[in-house]
């Protein structure tokens, strides 16, 4: 296979960091086995610790045997691969420090700069500015930013403030790792590319959409860090409303990053806002107690280690999110999302509106609708539930609910499906922003659940109990029942 990314220095900030052993190295990994790297590509990784070059590869080896998988490690390519390392250790915080990467500069001035953060945002501005000291921000770099981008929308502004001082718009990379599924993705296939779907995608057929991202897992270890985050602005703020402006956004006029992003801020400014007279109504908070996860007892969130028992913060959430534009007038969204529930699932439910007329009567008393379900973990895939015939003789004809079930697993079995975090560095790589989020999007989605916070703070109520092993609490089959409709995990 020939090299399709151009040769670039690929610089990653917080080398050692959790997220970029347990993810970015192996899917740098994988990119290597897929020969989707020049040949010529460096990769360099940077920390406050003090290693040799040497030291760093035998780290990135101990990281990707624990973490690839069930996806051995490749003698060969692993040799290929660790050529490619650099370790330079310095305070991040310390501007004068980053003259040590002033040697990528000086051995080669035309390749392509990717610079990826995975550090606290509270370091973005100085190794930005590092950086910008060192040349390292012209035409031909790239910056990626993790999130969180910020706590609410004043100082998410405040970091595109101070990173946009150092790199244009074009040259900024957001990363929402959702983005990067190939079952998200294939949303723009499925509602673009089949008219099946295209032509019904509207309030004149669908009757409610669900968005659920649920987890087994409690915070942990991370409970500090988490009681200043909650589910709200953990999950909601991006996961969330990035996957449901890509269900609910127009047709755009192109695949490329200006067309998409266009389509998807136009859904984010037509969320309607939460405020105290419609929060109570439209969304619940709650917060997981003892319980049976994973066939284990396990603590509630203020037993959990480190915990502080007055803590309000939430661990669930559901809300009912409606957008306000002629085609999903009068259709609701509802986002569900938590720690420590009854499965690891993230899914889409579309569900559509029922037949207007039952000749089916006699044997059916009541149609169930239509379903189409897009699976985005643990297996991804898209599943469509219909009625149909029983085979049979008879005078009565029987009807039996029947799926159609497309896993990618099974489907495409001898293709190996690419981790979201694989795609996205590719994607960054060759410089294509379409899969990344835009300043705006980032914006938009903080004044929305900044209108949510300010309500709960406002409304001064503790967040319900649910145990641990459960969907949630009782209020949120409420949330939904109140319109005579239920979650997926009720079918």
């Amino acid at each position: 296979m020939t090299a399709t990314t151009p040769c670039c220095d690929f610089i990653l900030f917080g080398a050692l960091g959790d997220l970029a052993r347990r993810k970015l190295l192996p899917a740098l990994y994988q990119l290597e086995k897929a020969e989707l790297l020049h040949k010529e590509t460096r990769i360099i990784g940077v920390a406050r610790e003090d290693m040799s070059d040497e030291a760093f590869r035998s780290k990135v080896h101990e990281s990707l045997q624990k973490f690839m998988g069930k996806d051995a490690l490749d003698l060969a390519v692993w040799e290929r691969f660790a050529k490619r390392f650099k370790f330079i250790g310095f305070d991040l915080s310390d501007l004068a420090a980053y003259g040590a990467l002033s040697v990528l500069r000086q051995q080669d001035s035309k390749r392509a700069v990717v610079s990826y953060l995975a550090t606290p945002p509270q370091l973005f501005s100085a190794i930005c500015k590092g950086l910008s000291e060192q040349g390292l921000n012209d035409e031909n770099a790239r910056i990626v930013l993790e999130k969180p981008l910020g706590h609410d929308l004043q100082s998410s502004c405040e970091i595109n403030q101070r990173v946009g001082e150092y790199f244009s718009e074009s040259q900024i990379y957001r990363i929402d790792h959702y983005l990067g599924k190939e079952t998200v993705l294939n949303l723009l296939a499925l509602r673009f590319a089949n008219s099946i779907f295209s032509d019904q995608w509207s309030h004149n057929s669908i009757d409610h959409i669900q968005i659920t991202a649920a987890e087994q897992v409690g915070v942990e270890g991370r409970w500090s860090y988490y009681d200043d985050a909650g589910q709200l602005r953990d999950m909601v703020q991006n996961h969330l409303l990035q996957v449901l402006a890509l269900v609910a956004m127009e047709p755009p006029t192109r695949l490329d990053a200006e067309s998409v992003r266009e389509e998807k801020i136009k859904v984010l400014r037509s969320l309607r806002p939460i405020t105290r007279h419609n929060v109570v109504d439209d969304t619940v908070r709650g917060q997981y107690t003892t319980g049976i996860a994973g066939e284990k007892k396990v603590p509630g969130y203020l037993d959990e280690e480190g915990a502080k028992a007055a803590s309000t913060t939430e661990t669930f959430v559901a809300i009912k999110a409606h957008i306000d534009n002629w085609r999903w007038s009068n259709v609701p969204f509802y986002l569900r999302t938590g720690k420590r529930m009854a499965q690891k699932r993230t899914e889409i439910v579309i569900s559509f509106k029922p037949q207007p007329h039952n000749i089916f009567h006699e044997t059916v008393n009541q149609l169930p609708p239509n379903r189409l379900v897009i699976r985005l973990q643990p297996d991804e895939g898209i599943e469509i539930q219909m009625m149909n015939k029983v085979p049979g003789l008879g005078k009565q004809m029987l009807l039996k609910p029947t799926t159609l079930d497309l896993s990618f697993d099974e489907t495409f079995e001898n293709q190996r499906i690419a981790d979201a975090y694989e795609r996205l560095l590719l994607e960054a790589i060759q410089g294509n922003q379409y899969l990344f989020v835009a300043r705006e999007e980032v914006e938009h989605a903080w004044r929305w659940i900044d209108g949510i916070r300010a309500a709960w703070q406002q409304l001064d109520e503790a967040p319900k109990n649910y145990a641990a092993g459960s969907w949630g609490p009782s209020a949120s089959v409420t949330l939904i029942a109140h319109d005579g409709r239920e979650w997926d995990d009720d079918f």
